[in-house]
């Protein structure tokens, strides 16, 4: 095997192995994941997840968890404390929302 060969190897696993983490990264979230959240007093705020860390339903376009295309994109949740999403101050002046804005 050439190092041309080894190299190309080597390059190519590692993409494999990025699209299938991000694959992974990018499911939805499961029924225990989201009980848990609730049980931890956690509430969906929208608005307030930077681009690609969203927690769930990040609009059209995307499949879910981690697929938002924008900072703070209205229809896109991030799971934050209970009681705290309305008081989260946004860069562009508003704050989060308990409903898709």
């Amino acid at each position: 095997m050439s190092v041309k060969t080894a190299i190309s190897s080597v390059v190519l696993a590692s993409a494999v192995t990025t699209a299938l983490a991000s694959m992974v990264s990018a499911a939805p979230l499961t029924k225990a994941e989201a009980s848990a959240a609730v049980a931890a007093h956690k509430e969906k705020c929208y608005g307030v997840a930077l681009k690609g860390q969203n927690d769930c339903a990040a609009g059209p376009g995307t499949t879910c968890q981690g697929t938002s295309t924008v900072d703070f994109q209205g229809n896109s949740w991030k799971f934050v404390q209970g009681g705290t999403c309305t008081s989260i101050k946004l860069p562009n002046g508003k704050h989060g929302s308990l409903k898709a804005i």
